[in-house]
């Protein structure tokens, strides 16, 4: 059976999960300012979003992993004896991270590197990557754990709230937006994770509460299928979780743990204070 190493970027949220695999984390850095905090080891969620709900004048920016850190990552990862490494990174529609992470894969000779675009962010990207690494365990080869990542990465979604898109416009990760810059200000639109991995407007909708129950409504009636894994994940929206997580399960019967998690800060920069999405997962 072949040693296969696994690699994630931070994006994924994964250093907020407890789990028993040997996952290597390639982490992007937070710009405020004139300081660089390298994401969750310099700072994490509730100490960021802290800082811009009190500060709303800041303009956090982000960087992707450097070439070099990730080949260094590979190297040590090949030192320990890893014959295989797969990589799982956030979609190559929002960060240069997946072509940074290829480049790597180019320069490091004496081990197979794949590189898989997860075409997502948050939880679904560390899902992929725990599964993974499950199946490695449990003796499956790259071919089979690959075969896996494309059934989750076909099967999973997200549906957005966001408070503004004052970040998502600055950071120009916003696609399709044409038509929602003239007010963006004062509406609190539904967003979307498209197929090929972009953030793409849905729907304009004018107040928090409007939108909080119109991705609730659009999830259960569009977008449920039963046996699906239903998730939040937020960005310190914490005036809202509970109000959420209680309206899925009492729309949904047969759904009774809803589990959520924090947006890491090197996403958060781009959703803003107060984002909160409904993620899933298919069978």
């Amino acid at each position: 059976m072949r040693k296969i190493g696994f690699v994630v970027c931070g994006n994924s949220g994964i250093d907020y999960l407890e789990h028993p695999y040997d996952i290597r984390v390639i982490r992007s850095t937070l710009i405020v300012g004139e300081k660089e905090f390298t994401d969750f080891v310099d700072i994490k969620a509730d100490a960021f979003y802290s800082m811009i709900k009190e500060q709303p004048d800041l303009h956090p920016t982000t960087a992707q992993t450097a070439t070099g850190v990730i080949l260094e990552t590979y190297e040590q990862l090949k030192n320990e004896g890893y014959e295989e490494i797969v990589v799982i990174t956030i979609s190559s529609k929002l960060s240069g991270t997946y072509e940074g992470a290829l480049m790597a894969a180019n320069m490091i000779d004496g081990v197979k590197v794949t590189v898989f675009d997860s075409k997502s962010v948050g939880y679904a990207e560390a899902f992929m990557a725990l599964e993974g690494a499950r199946l490695a365990k449990a003796g499956k080869g790259v071919p089979e754990i690959l075969d896996r990542l494309h059934h989750i990465r076909e099967n999973q979604g997200l549906l957005v709230s966001v408070d503004t898109l004052k970040y998502l416009v600055k950071n120009g990760r916003l696609s399709g937006a044409s038509g929602f810059l003239g007010s963006f200000l004062k509406i609190k639109p539904m967003l979307h994770l498209s197929r090929e991995g972009k953030v793409e407007p849905v729907e304009k909708i004018r107040t928090r509460q409007k939108a909080l129950n119109r991705i609730v409504e659009k999830f259960c009636d569009e977008v449920y299928e039963k046996g699906m894994t239903v998730y939040l994940i937020h960005a310190n929206a914490f005036d809202a979780l509970d109000q959420v997580r209680e309206a899925l399960k009492e729309r949904l019967d047969d759904v009774e743990d809803i589990e959520s998690y924090p947006l890491t800060p090197v996403v958060g920069a781009h959703a803003g204070h107060g984002a909160l999405a409904i993620g899933w997962i298919k069978k």
